[in-house]
């Protein structure tokens, strides 16, 4: 079991931050809600503000998390348990610090970005909650 959480950074314009995973990793060219494993000791919330300070630059509150929905998911190799969380409120402007493309996506055009297959059942639930 992978413990995994990811976040939709949703901005004033309500456009949903998408970062693509880089050459070298495995699914490659996807893209994805940011976020990533936990740590010992982690809480999915704590994990994301360590995440997103370390990938994106960023800073935010556990308070400016909220939970949203899960994804479970049997990979090959493993099975992916993903809270997903909304956030609209930090503090700074996202960069790519590992090597990821980001891109600013309308709900609605969610589909016309492949992702990794645990996070196909978050978008039809995260444009139904915009």
């Amino acid at each position: 079991m992978l413990l995994v959480a990811a976040v939709a950074l949703i901005d004033g314009d309500g456009r949903i931050l998408l970062a693509q995973r880089p050459a070298g990793k495995s699914m490659a060219g996807l893209w994805e809600f940011p976020g990533g494993k936990l740590e010992a000791g982690e809480t999915p919330e704590v994990a994301l503000i360590r995440e997103l300070r370390e990938e994106l630059g960023v800073d935010t509150q556990a308070s400016c998390l909220a939970p949203l929905t899960f994804a479970s998911h049997d990979y090959e190799a493993f099975h992916l348990l993903m809270p997903l969380f909304i956030c609209r409120r930090w503090q700074g402007t996202p960069q790519p610090r590992e090597g990821q493309v980001l891109a600013w996506v309308r709900a609605q055009d969610l589909r016309n970005y492949p992702m990794p297959p645990a996070d196909l059942p978050l978008v039809p639930i995260l444009r139904d909650w915009l």
